[in-house]
């Protein structure tokens, strides 16, 4: 099939890559100007970016505690997977299980050839055919616009600010003696200040090129399949499901809402406000106009 670019979504990704590129050295200035040996974050900081480029996956994997399943365990949605591959004119990416009651699925990986594309078991008892195969097409336009591992390295800064931040404590406690303890603590204390600076800033760019990459892979998702009511009606059965899950069930997937189709929200205030999604009614809207472009509308 012809495969319609996404400028915008490319533009957006070399756009989120470099502010935050900016961001992070100055963050590491700040450090090493407060005293942080300079080599030291440096090496840190590629040893960690090493790591993200190729463990992301399976660091995914492990934290939703997903499996790797043959096409002898689940015949039918292997053959979904590997005809929508085919459409794309991708390579047929390995398919995951993710045993939950949250309805859900994700595309992970740092490349189309080292792809996944997982589903949870709940979902497949949720969705009928047709919309299931709108949700795979939805992730597998997430591995054609390769937007998957610019999420995931986009996501490091965020991270590194947020480790600081969880261990100011422990940093004040240790560090924070010495000769000049005054001199000690107001320096933890300003690299406190900056790294939820950091955090917010690296976290607000990271979810704004998020909320765009799902606009995108619901339009590929329309482009693969032809069928944007089916994804129209999958997302709304999804959200409509996630009302029913308990809460901490949600809260222990809550980490990998960056990749769900729809996100598992607890109720958590602060994860709501820094959202990976854009709202399900302008999903819907996106769609439906899709689909009124298609009937000559």
């Amino acid at each position: 099939m012809k495969w319609t670019r996404d400028f915008g979504l490319t533009m957006r990704m070399f756009l989120t890559s470099f502010l935050l590129l900016i961001v992070y050295l100055i963050f590491l200035g700040v450090l090493s100007a407060l005293g942080f040996p300079f080599e030291f974050l440096l090496l840190v900081a590629a040893g960690m970016a090493f790591l993200q480029f190729f463990f992301s996956d399976k660091l995914v994997l492990w934290s939703t505690s997903t499996r790797i399943v043959e096409e002898d365990e689940y015949p039918e949605l292997h053959r979904m997977i590997e005809s929508l591959a085919a459409r794309a004119g991708l390579p047929k990416p390995r398919v995951g299980i993710m045993t939950s009651p949250v309805p859900n699925a994700f595309a992970t990986g740092r490349s189309p050839k080292n792809a996944v594309v997982a589903v949870t078991d709940s979902i497949m008892r949720t969705l009928n055919r047709e919309e299931l195969e709108a949700v795979l097409a939805h992730e597998m336009s997430h591995v054609k616009n390769r937007d998957m591992l610019t999420l995931t390295m986009a996501s490091f800064i965020s991270m590194l600010a947020f480790l600081i931040m969880r261990n100011w404590f422990f940093m004040a406690l240790f560090g924070g003696g010495g000769g000049n303890r005054d001199s000690n603590m107001g320096a933890l204390i300003l690299v406190y200040i900056v790294s939820i600076l950091v955090w917010v800033l690296s976290t607000l760019l990271t979810r704004a090129l998020s909320r765009y990459r799902e606009f995108a892979a619901d339009r590929g998702s329309a482009e693969l399949t032809d069928n944007p009511r089916a994804l129209i009606s999958a997302l709304q059965k999804i959200s409509g499901r996630m009302d029913y899950v308990p809460a901490e069930k949600k809260q222990e997937v809550e980490g990998a809402n960056a990749f769900f189709i729809i996100p598992a929200l607890s109720g958590n205030t602060l994860m709501e406000l820094f959202s990976t999604h854009p709202p399900l009614e302008k999903r819907v809207a996106a769609l439906e106009e899709l689909q009124a472009q298609r009937r000559g509308y």
